[in-house]
């Protein structure tokens, strides 16, 4: 028991080490740019970044419910991962709005951009003509003076248009050219993804289909061998290659700049919009609690810790300060986990953070509690640490298994409804439940082990036990 005492310190005290070395603020004593690499990730509501109100836009005919507005939220939620943004807000406001806050963003037009494009893929049938890049179309699908940013297209096909570079034309009316029939659109893809070109020097979009457009797209490409089809991107041809083998379930998309490859990648994936979006606000959001707020909340949670240390040390002594160290453990532990998922900080995730600290705290009062009440009854000081643990423990599992049931409901829901401080506060309570259990029952219960086995503190004082029981009431008690 002993030695096995005495490797868990060990473990402990490298545990405590490593941690405390990530939790590190700044970039001092970093190795190979680790730490770097894991900064602590802040919210929109202490960081700032980008607010974007969007405003549904059905064009003429389509209807707009919500259920549609909410594959909207969604598909856009999508984008927004693919960005890489952590702890986004992305909600829906009355019927016809969508929020986004996105926390950190370092190009905000750009990510407006995607959010806003509708990225809709047609391959059409361009009734065995060939339509240069950047020609404007009429589809199945609709017009193209629905599609965004339609009157800085270019030149609208006609009947036997002759293949002729396309030049965008600022302030062009709507194009008014044939419709052409769209065989397979964005919606019908499976994956998208970046692959290299026939000369397998240039980047392009690769995409694969189910379904049965797969088996639409084979039966078209195999009876128009040698003739061309249109790619068209929002109503606007990228490319016309000439069909020179049947397709059936995979292809590549060409003609796309490449800057543009990895967008539109993350836009096909994602999906469509199901309606177009207009964007009536965008605002950069500065913290909202400022650096000196920042500052006099971590020095009102420093001293608010202070205070329950101090009360420990009074009433339980020497308990009392092994929780105190056990409590800086915990801390270290938690905030080195928070940069290593990572976890994006708001205020709802660090008041879930506090409340998991008040949780770490309320189980060593538990187990010195029972520690004392065994002291009293006379038992010896190391029967009386062991016997305290041994009866505190089913108090501790049993609460602490409850929050975290309380906390996965709370992420579940949150998660439903795209309400990340839900989810934030949710998260850093686990994260900080789970190791308060860590802490409270191995943490604790060797350090006790060790003071006791070295004789440091063999006296009932020190554990702020009174005297114990006369035999006779002892034995009575018995």
């Amino acid at each position: 028991m002993r030695n096995r005492t005495w490797l868990i310190l060990a473990l402990i005290i490298l545990l405590a080490i490593i941690s405390g070395w990530i939790s590190l603020p700044g970039s001092d004593f970093d190795i190979r740019g680790f730490r770097a690499a894991h900064p602590v990730r802040q919210g929109l509501d202490l960081q700032g970044g980008l607010q974007v109100v969007l405003q549904a836009r059905p064009v003429a005919g389509q209807s707009l419910d919500s259920d549609t507005l909410e594959g909207t939220r969604q598909t856009l939620e999508r984008r927004v991962n693919g960005l890489g943004v952590s702890e986004p807000l992305i909600q829906t406001r009355g019927s016809d709005q969508i929020i986004v806050e996105l926390p950190g963003v370092d190009d905000p037009q750009e990510a407006i951009a995607i959010l806003q494009q509708t990225a809709l893929l047609e391959i059409i049938d361009p009734l065995g003509q060939y339509l240069p890049p950047g020609t404007v179309v009429d589809t199945t699908l609709g017009p193209a003076d629905e599609a965004p940013g339609a009157e800085a297209l270019g030149p609208v096909a006609t009947p036997g248009a002759a293949p002729v570079a396309a030049t965008p034309v600022p302030g062009a009316s709507a194009p008014t050219g044939p419709v052409y029939e769209t065989i397979i659109s964005g919606a019908d893809l499976k994956d998208a993804y970046v692959t290299t070109g026939n000369t397998g020097m240039n980047q392009v979009v690769g995409f694969e289909l189910q379904g049965d457009a797969a088996s639409q797209f084979f039966q078209y490409t195999s009876s128009h061998l040698g003739q061309p089809m249109s790619i068209v991107i929002d109503k606007q041809v990228i490319s016309s290659p000439t069909i020179n083998g049947a397709i059936s379930t995979q292809g590549i998309i060409e003609g796309v700049p490449p800057t543009e490859v990895d967008d539109l990648v993350i836009q096909l994936k994602a999906g469509a919009l199901a309606v177009p979006l207009e964007v009536i606000q965008s605002r950069t959001v500065g913290p909202t609690l400022g650096q000196d707020s920042i500052e006099k909340s971590i020095l009102a949670g420093a001293i608010g810790l202070g205070i329950v240390g101090l009360f420990m040390i009074l009433y339980y002594r020497v308990p009392g300060v092994i929780s105190v160290i056990a409590l800086l453990i915990y801390t270290a532990i938690v905030f080195a986990i928070f940069k290593l998922v990572p976890v994006t900080l708001t205020l709802a995730g660090i008041a879930g953070f506090i409340l998991s600290i008040g949780m770490a705290v309320d189980a060593n009062v538990l187990i010195f509690a029972r520690i004392k009440e065994e002291l009293h009854q006379g038992r010896a000081l190391a029967a009386a640490v062991e016997s305290g643990f041994a009866h505190a423990w089913p108090s501790i599992r049993d609460s602490n298994i409850t929050t975290m049931i309380t906390t996965f409901i709370l992420y579940l829901f949150g998660s439903y409804t795209g309400t990340s401080i839900i989810t934030g506060f949710a998260l850093t309570l686990f994260i900080g439940v789970v190791v308060s259990m860590f802490t409270a029952i191995t943490v604790t219960r060797t350090l006790l082990r060790v003071l006791v086995a070295l004789g440091l503190a063999d006296s009932r004082w020190w554990f702020g036990a009174n005297m114990p029981e006369s035999p006779t009431t002892a034995v009575a008690t018995q």
